[in-house]
């Protein structure tokens, strides 16, 4: 698996109309349910724009917002998937929800995290098809990456700490600070990344869109490679949008207020991909 080919099949959620839990899963607000079903066709039409076939969940959310951002219960690899064991107790139910959905989608299911593991989409990352970094933080421990580990004999698990950062109410994934862009070229946020994850990505000659301290928590790292130097990112981070395309990145936005910003989750968070060309 890789982040950057071309999208060719995604699974999202679409929102549900029961938002009355949002305090307790650490929303900023509460999402209007037109507004955020408008936002969510809107992006669910970019991605169809580029040829990737969108496949809708249909397993139930139980009244949980955070279901929506399908990247974190599952990881997906070679037309498989691992269902994992999120570090955020309000979402131990979701990989077990998402199964139903990989089965009808054909993909089936190799593995399970199990406690004590803990481990949540957003803090692994592809380098390319034998190389996965796992970030190690209040959402992923050292037993869940073990686990994943485990799973992929033939892939090479490299772990990096995470920051401390604002602690473990509030959401730092490995993905909050890199997002790939191409083979070459990833959006980053180096304030916060571990120097062991800065040391490897230059090693592996890629090169880096810094985004600007004022951007990073409007999500300017949180982008989507819809291809190699396509993506798709949130409306609203003008100077990270500049830098990306003074690199040769052609950037798609969409509107998220209801769909991104007030959840903290951005378009990687909204999409799980199952298949890259």
């Amino acid at each position: 698996m890789n982040m950057t080919g071309p999208l060719r099949r995604v699974l999202v959620r679409p929102p549900g109309t029961d938002f009355s839990r949002w305090r307790e899963y650490g929303w900023r607000a509460e999402p209007d349910v037109k507004g955020i079903a408008a936002e969510h066709e809107a992006f669910c039409e970019q991605l169809a724009a580029v040829g990737a076939e969108v496949v809708l969940t249909k397993s139930a959310a139980d009244g949980n917002p955070d279901a929506i951002y399908v990247y974190d219960p599952a990881l997906v690899a070679d037309g498989s998937a691992i269902l994992l064991r999120p570090g955020k107790d309000g979402r131990r139910g979701e990989p077990a929800a998402l199964a139903a959905d990989f089965e009808a989608a054909g993909i089936p299911i190799v593995a399970e995290l199990r406690d004590p593991a803990l481990a949540e989409g957003g803090d692994t990352m592809w380098l390319d098809e034998k190389t996965l970094v796992v970030g190690l933080g209040y959402r992923t421990n050292e037993a869940g990456s073990a686990q994943l580990a485990a799973a992929l004999p033939r892939v090479d698990v490299i772990t990096v700490d995470l920051p401390h950062h604002h602690g473990p109410g509030e959401v730092m994934h490995l993905l909050s600070l890199v997002s790939p862009l191409d083979r070459d070229l990833a959006v980053v946020y180096p304030p916060l990344m571990p120097v062991r994850l800065v040391e490897l990505l230059q090693a592996r000659g890629i090169g880096f869109v810094e985004v600007p301290d004022e951007e990073f928590g409007s999500m300017g790292c949180n982008v989507l490679a819809l291809a190699p130097r396509v993506a798709l990112a949130l409306d609203g981070n003008p100077e990270t949008r500049r830098r990306m395309e003074q690199a040769g990145v052609d950037v798609r936005v969409f509107q998220g207020e209801e769909l991104s910003r007030k959840g903290d989750g951005g378009p990687t968070c909204l999409t799980r991909p199952l298949l890259r060309g």
